[in-house]
């Protein structure tokens, strides 16, 4: 299974750089959006379903314009659940999840910490959604969370560590909910199989920064331990500049 994790930053605004004509050729099994900024009605729908994406669940914040998730799949999944049941997360659209034959794949969008009380909400988001997956793992254990994590785990994963120490994004506080949650039972599977600096998946508009490589990596596919052996290719694929953020594909045996 080809699965593709893509934060669109507003999928019309994505659609009308050409999202839709690259999708068909990155040609994925299912694709996890974020930050789609949209509703359901707000999007052409058929566009996807012209390329045999039949099944479409759309789960976007109350706030118009604003966070979002979804999930397209060729497949029918056996079943979706919208949110995660904690109103002030699923207020803001931030969770998905599909089910396919045994593989569950959920859609996630962590808040940015662009002030102070935002981040103390993300970090309570953080919390909070740690032990919803660890509650789902008991009864699903092939779970794969691909999404914006908001969230540079370890050095290399930052284009400059030392000046961003105390940003949000690079918090010492947030590296260790990423090794905690891995510790817990996940996988990073792109770092799992490549081990090489300079890969990032989010850049500013500012600066020429994405011409320069001056980037942070925010977006991950992780997979459970027992998928971990079934990895085949984790692959960050920069060329694709629909948004700020660019996709990541993870396949699975």
């Amino acid at each position: 299974m080809k699965i593709l994790t893509y934060n669109v930053n507003g999928i019309r605004a994505a659609m009308n750089k050409g999202f839709v004509s690259w999708l068909k050729a990155s040609d994925p099994d299912v694709i996890c959006l974020q930050e789609i900024k949209a509703m359901e009605d707000q999007v052409d729908t058929l566009a996807f379903k012209a390329l045999g994406y039949e099944y479409q669940h759309w789960f976007s914040a109350q706030k118009k314009g604003y966070s979002g998730v979804a999930i397209l799949s060729k497949t029918k999944p056996d079943n979706v659940t919208y949110g995660t049941g904690i109103s002030y997360m699923d207020n803001e659209g931030r969770n998905l999840r599909a089910e396919f034959n045994g593989l569950s794949v959920l859609s996630v969008y962590v808040p940015s910490g662009s002030n102070m009380d935002r981040l103390e909400f993300k970090l309570q988001y953080m919390t909070d959604f740690k032990a919803h997956v660890m509650g789902l793992m008991e009864k699903l254990p092939n779970l794969v969370v691909c999404g914006d994590y908001n969230v540079c785990h370890q050095a290399i994963d930052i284009h400059d560590p030392v000046r961003n120490k105390n940003v949000s994004g690079f918090l010492p506080v947030e590296r260790q909910w990423m090794t905690d949650f891995l510790s817990e039972g996940f996988v990073d599977s792109f770092r799992h199989l490549n081990p090489d600096p300079h890969n990032y998946t989010w850049w500013s508009y500012r600066a020429n920064s994405r011409s320069n490589n001056k980037g942070w990596r925010l977006d991950y596919a992780m997979v459970s331990n027992p998928l971990a052996a079934r990895l085949k290719r984790s692959v960050i694929l920069s060329e694709a500049v629909h948004s700020d953020h660019c996709p990541l594909l993870v396949e699975i045996n």
